[in-house]
């Protein structure tokens, strides 16, 4: 390895949405992993990493959740440690599904890292798209401790007959929806910085609105990234290296 090959990149990746009708999407995370393991120093997955999960027992009967959870143990044993934040298609990662892909698995909606002494937070985002009622109102309860454990007693299929429901459903509320509802609402980002004590840089997806924004807030200037999806089949990331913000 040359003796200058960069060693200090921290990737943040989201919005996969892997499932087995996208195999090129599938392919492009294999090839992130791979051409990232030698320089990454650590890798921060801010959810939907799958495009739905149901339960930690989707490990028994999925191909590709097993498929993905190996390629993440063996990333995090031979590369670099793996962060998890689930999103709103995989709020039900639980502690199986990140023993057995050996990542730490974080369940708050907002977490503050050091990365090389500087402070970042990350989110997946959903929770601050608060114009959209109606989500948030769908968000509460599933997130609710009850709903979670009826859900999770349900057979499989009965889940996954749900699952489809509830995305066929989600998809017309787009559809009906104006796009800036479907958006961060910037107050309620301008909150959660201040509640962070306004960390000079915010890290978050789910909206697949590849965006660089910055915020002064209180004599405060905080940078706000937003990650793509992997809609095209590509891989998409940014990463922190030397201190500076880049795009993959």
């Amino acid at each position: 390895m040359p003796d200058n090959f960069p060693m200090s990149r921290t990737l943040f990746i989201s919005d996969l949405h892997l499932s087995a009708e996208r195999p090129d999407i599938t392919r492009a995370f294999h090839a992130l992993l791979e051409s990232q393991g030698a320089r990454c120093d650590a890798l921060y997955i801010l959810g939907d990493l799958f495009d739905y999960w149901l339960g930690d027992d989707q490990l028994d009967s999925d191909p590709l959740a097993r498929e993905v959870a190996a390629a993440l143990a063996a990333f995090a044993r031979d590369c670099a440690p793996v962060t998890l934040l689930p999103g709103n298609r995989d709020f039900l990662l639980g502690e199986r599904f990140a023993s057995e892909a050996g990542v730490r698995l974080v369940t708050q909606d907002a977490l503050r890292i050091d990365v090389h002494g500087q402070p970042v937070l990350i989110a997946h985002g959903d929770a601050l798209c608060t114009d959209d009622v109606a989500y948030q109102q769908f968000r509460r309860q599933v997130r609710a401790p009850e709903w979670r454990t009826q859900f999770l007693a349900a057979p499989l299929d009965v889940r996954m007959q749900q699952a489809q429901e509830a995305r066929r459903q989600s998809g017309e509320h787009k559809y009906q929806s104006a796009a800036d509802i479907m958006d961060v609402n910037r107050e309620a980002v301008a909150e959660l910085l201040r509640d962070q004590s306004f960390p000079p840089l915010f890290i978050h997806g789910h909206t697949h609105r590849r965006a660089h924004h910055t915020h002064h807030l209180e004599g405060h200037i905080c940078h706000r990234w937003v990650l793509a999806s992997w809609d095209d089949g590509h891989a998409h990331a940014i990463f922190l290296e030397d201190g500076e913000v880049h795009s993959l």
